[in-house]
């Protein structure tokens, strides 16, 4: 039997058509049940083609389900009539069905499968038991649209989906009663109110919101009002507000040396980790423009110093050669880091037979030429150095080049590098070739995650080592069981699955939230395109959700390859660094000029969040990066501070003109020119010695500046004196309003802002001006215009949220003949405000909720709002 928490398998889900709209001859919609890709006439196809009539087909599952997925099969090769956009409609009947999808198909043969959305705004799971599809357009223009087949997958375990529609029901019952009680409360009818909330046991807001409404509407009490205000905020309860208000941002160049007076030098395509508990940032690898590089560096945020960890890597025991395009991660529970993948090493070409190799000389710095067995080492370039040592060096570098030829040409290995303990500043090589442990193989441009609580590290993506260019392969995604040593592979790419699938890519971005167990995947590049998708993993019930399929249309970034971003799980929210942008295929790529830096937030994982943009503070004297690829950037968790550094400043692909090359564009490899990525088919030229002009060193530190709780809480107490000046204005001498304004409203205005500058002074035009109204010759003072009651409301800031999507209007517009007059309730005591003052405290206690958090305070939406002809939407 399925418990409470326990979540039955997803299987497909049988179903019947119920009803469509006119169909074209023998192509009826019962023809989508049954997948028949080679016959012509196994479809349904509309019986008109005219966008502006409405085509449908409506399903009936067989069973009470919750859907997860829907899959389009299609015919075996393109077809004119193929249905391109379309969204989906599901619920429990047929009279209130709710739209939980709308996307594309392509005009090719390969199934495509989607998720569909199965939780509520809340993350509550709902039950299905209609579907109806809706076309919106075709891929040929003047044809019928066709669908050639259709499948569901979802939870179909009776015990689980009777208790998902128990407790959505529970949950809708509740819903429509909060929104009975605000109703009834903005109606002045606290009674009832009461009797409700004491009958029914439930809450209509937190008790702190509660006691806003009887300080602030009720009773006028305003100091009592102000002083819950900031008990809100120690409660949490402004967190929302605070969250979503526009960033401002603060870089600052960190230029820290080491002992001897050096920085890591120029370069791309290197990796970065950081240890957030003891401030620690590591740098490895790279792209300088010449040659991969295996330094190791480590920058102490403390002390402002970077420390040269090894100058060479690849000449201490068991520690990684030369690389770039590779990635790092570092494990906050044990202080080790880990490191995978390489871009194919240009510098060193082995022989097909695996018999001799040639390197660089900075590899083999004692001897021209070193032999291993039947393996030949032949320096290319003029021996330089000589000295009495050169015997036990030959071995060294012999040692060496057994290792380098163990990792070639495709062997992709794994690194551990000890920070603490016993074996602090030890390398640990734990596999030679991943793949032949269940891994993945050697692949550039990936992505890694690590969950240090639960000790795995999730791999995806990057191009797989030994393909040509014009024939890329690319990686899955796997995770690493660090106390097991075992590799896993998860099924997230195969079209043909019943479940959305995540496209293979490569110089893409993965972020990883360990609260909801949620993998981040989007961006990078698959074939000659550059993507803007987002995709959802959750681990633990491997669902995979595609939250969009072009972000830049929802206010994200253009499509991209090597952005880098980091996540804080904490606030929900995600930070992105521009890389290379291309808006379509045949464009050539460019670098976002502007400000390449986006946040990503989100309430839920599996729900599609909101892109903002993140601006430059342009006051005099500051400074921020110039826009970059191939950059990396690490994240300190403690103190939410991003640490970038390096990277490409330009494309220099004009420095083969010369040679006449044109070799794909950089993202053929993140951390190079695109000189530099076809280094591994052609010699280096001596133009490339120019191309590292475009390379940066520079180190930076980014402060996401958000308004402090105490900011926001002046803020909302602006909003209070505003309407206690507006009484006073009506009740009190003006002299008395003049001086509360000059002395009260004034303390909790933030002068320097231009716009609530012109807010405080608009409110002694609007209420204490106008309670002289000047009256022309010939009219009656009865007869003057009224003040807009919002003129004084607040001027939306640069800073504050984005409108909150409500309804209009949001305060109590009672019509004069109803019965309902607000008049005084019986609960209320002796002092009670006035059925006008009632309304305008209420409109204003409206104003306040903008600041507590959604599921803190009472529903948005007004009851009347949401009255639609003789239906309710719900």
């Amino acid at each position: 039997m399925s418990g409470p928490h326990h979540i039955p398998e997803v299987v497909p889900v049988r179903y019947e058509v119920v009803g469509s709209s006119e169909h074209s001859g023998e192509y009826v919609a019962e023809n989508i049940i049954v997948d028949r890709p080679r016959d012509h006439s196994s479809r349904w196809s509309a019986a008109n083609g005219s966008p502006s009539t409405k085509q449908w087909i409506r399903i009936r599952l067989k069973t009470l389900s919750v859907l997860k997925s829907i899959t389009f099969g299609k015919f075996h090769k393109t077809h004119p009539c193929n249905m391109k956009d379309f969204k989906v409609l599901v619920g429990a009947n047929e009279d209130n069905m709710t739209e939980v999808l709308r996307a594309g198909l392509k005009n090719d043969t390969t199934p495509e499968t989607f998720s569909i959305r199965s939780t509520n705004r809340v993350g509550l799971p709902f039950p299905t038991r209609y579907v109806e599809i809706v076309p919106l357009s075709v891929h040929g223009q003047n044809f019928n649209t066709s669908i050639w087949h259709v499948s569901f997958s979802g939870i179909v375990d009776e015990t689980y989906v009777e208790q998902v529609h128990s407790r959505h029901q529970t949950y809708r019952e509740n819903v429509a009663l909060r929104q009975v009680l605000k109703h009834l409360r903005q109606r002045r009818l606290l009674t009832p109110v009461n009797q409700i909330l004491a009958q029914s046991g439930m809450r209509l807001e937190h008790p702190l919101v509660t006691s806003i409404h009887e300080s602030f509407v009720l009773h006028g009490d305003w100091s009592r009002t102000e002083q819950l205000i900031k008990d809100c905020a120690d409660a949490g309860l402004l967190r929302s507000y605070r969250q979503a208000c526009h960033v401002r941002t603060r870089w600052t160049r960190i230029r820290g040396l080491d002992a001897d007076g050096d920085v890591p030098c120029r370069r791309g395509g290197h990796a970065m980790c950081m240890d957030s508990q003891h401030g620690v940032v590591y740098l490895f690898g790279g792209w300088d423009g010449q040659r991969n590089l295996d330094d190791f560096w480590a920058y102490d945020v403390a002390q402002d110093a970077w420390k040269l960890l090894s100058p060479a890597t690849s000449r201490e025991k068991n520690g990684p050669g030369p690389r770039a395009c590779h990635k790092m991660v570092f494990d906050s529970k044990n202080g080790s880091i880990y490191l995978l993948g390489r871009l194919r090493d240009p510098d060193m070409t082995i022989d097909s037979d695996r018999t001799s190799t040639n390197v660089p000389l900075s590899d083999m710095p004692d001897g021209p030429a070193i032999r291993h067995g039947s393996t030949l080492w032949q320096v290319q370039e003029e021996y330089l150095t000589h000295d009495a040592r050169i015997a036990q060096n030959l071995v060294n570098a012999a040692a060496r080049m057994s290792r380098r030829l163990a990792e070639s040409p495709h062997c992709s290995e794994f690194y551990r590098y000890h920070t603490r303990g016993l074996d602090a500043g030890t390398w640990d090589l734990l596999a030679f070739d991943t793949a032949a442990s269940g891994g993945p193989p050697l692949v550039s441009d990936h992505q890694m995650e690590i969950d240090s609580e639960a000790q795995v590290i999730y791999v995806s993506g990057g191009r797989v080592a030994g393909t040509e260019w014009d024939a890329l392969k690319f990686s899955g995604m796997y995770s690493y069981d660090i106390r097991t040593s075992v590799w896993k592979m998860y099924n997230t790419s195969d079209a043909y699955a019943s479940h959305p699938s995540i496209p293979p890519r490569f110089g893409h971005s993965m972020v990883l939230d360990t609260k909801s167990q949620t993998l981040f995947i989007f961006g990078g590049q698959r074939e000659e395109r550059y993507l803007a998708d987002m995709f959802a993993f959750h681990l633990p019930t491997n669902t995979v959700t595609e939250l969009s399929s072009n972000f830049s249309s929802a206010g994200g970034p253009d499509p991209c390859f090597t952005q880098r971003a980091a996540i804080d799980c904490e606030a929900q929210e995600i930070y992105v660094f521009g890389g290379v942008t291309r808006t379509k295929a045949s464009a050539p790529p460019v670098l976002e000029t502007e400000s390449p830096y986006y946040i990503y937030r989100y309430d839920r994982p599996d729900i599609p969040g909101r892109w903002s943009k993140i601006l430059p503070d342009k006051e005099p004297g500051t400074a921020w990066p110039q826009p970059r690829y191939a950059h990396q950037i690490a994240f300190d968790t403690t103190t939410k501070a991003l640490y970038l550094h390096g990277g490409n400043s330009g494309l220099d692909g004009d420095d083969s003109d010369d040679e006449g090359v044109h070799p794909p564009p950089p993202a053929a490899g993140e951390g190079r020119s695109t000189t530099e990525s076809n280094a591994t088919h052609m010699p280096v030229t001596d133009t490339d010695s120019d191309s590292d002009m475009t390379r940066l060193d520079d180190f930076w530190r980014l402060e996401i500046i958000r308004p402090s709780y105490e900011e926001i809480t002046r803020r909302a107490h602006f909003e209070v004196r505003k309407q206690q000046f507006r009484e006073m204005c009506e009740d009190e001498p003006p002299i008395k309003a003049l001086t509360f304004l000059q002395t009260r409203v004034s303390a909790v205005v933030n002068h320097e802002d231009p716009e609530e500058a012109k807010d405080f002074r608009m409110l002694l035009a609007t209420h204490l001006l106008s309670a002289f109204p000047h009256v022309e010759p010939g009219t009656s003072a009865t007869t003057q215009p009224e003040a807009s009651s919002d003129a004084g409301a607040s001027i939306a800031r640069e800073d504050s949220p984005p409108p909150r999507k409500r309804s209009r209007p949001s305060s109590p517009q009672v019509p004069s003949e109803l019965a309902i007059r607000m008049e005084k309730d019986p609960l209320e005591e002796s002092s009670a405000p006035s059925p006008e003052r009632f309304r305008q405290r209420t409109e204003m206690f409206e104003k306040l909720m903008a600041f507590i958090n959604e599921d803190a305070r009472q529903p948005d939406q007004n009851l009347v709002d949401m009255m639609s002809g003789d239906g309710v939407i719900v």
